[in-house]
């Protein structure tokens, strides 16, 4: 939906025309429902927050004042959607505890996926990213399939640039520790040596 669209069926849910918000809802459902899922890693946790996170959009519109691009605001809720719901929930798994890479390693990886074609790339990356806590699936997730700016990253999370850079690069690397299980590791020793 082009900024243009968001105004227009904001504008007319906030005067009182419901249908409208259902051009909203059918435009956003899979992405909301896709960040919940990365989050809670639970369907039914992913499908009760998306319908919370809807709920607050519908209540919060016509606090959206513009600043940012509508789908930024709406990760956003989606986000601390998730956040409360990880709060409340004691018995959530414990976050993984997996070795550091170097910044080489992850930079090998990162070559070997370019190698691999799309679809398989982005199926592989979705599988890693499942395995990682909520916090970090959800920022690879924007970062990889949804392809925001790092500014507007910060904007959703709620954390400056440079501190965003940081957990970036952090979540990276556990990504690439995944990923070195995953991919053969013959294939990766070939291309950390060097050899062509």
């Amino acid at each position: 939906m082009s900024t243009l669209n968001d105004q227009y069926y904001i504008q007319q849910v906030i005067a009182g025309n419901v249908k409208a918000f259902e051009v909203v809802v059918d435009q956003y459902k899979n992405l909301v429902f896709s960040l919940t899922l990365r989050m809670l890693k639970s369907r039914e946790e992913a499908e009760e927050a998306a319908q919370d996170t809807f709920i607050k959009i519908y209540k919060s519109l016509s606090k959206f004042k513009g600043d940012s691009k509508f789908s930024t605001w709406i990760y956003k809720i989606t986000y601390n959607t998730c956040l409360d719901r990880l709060k409340k929930d004691k018995n959530a798994p414990e976050l993984l505890n997996l070795e550091e890479f170097n910044e080489h390693h992850v930079l090998s990886t990162e070559v070997i996926l370019d190698t691999i074609d799309e679809k398989k790339r982005r199926q592989i990356i979705q599988e890693c990213i499942h395995l990682l806590p909520s916090e970090e699936a959800f920022l690879l997730t924007l970062y990889y399939f949804e392809e925001q700016s790092l500014e507007d990253i910060s904007k959703i999370m709620n954390v400056n640039t440079n501190n965003l850079k940081i957990k970036l690069f952090r979540s990276r690397k556990k990504m690439a520790t995944i990923l070195k299980t995953k991919l053969e590791p013959e294939i990766i020793d070939y291309y950390e040596s060097g050899r062509k």
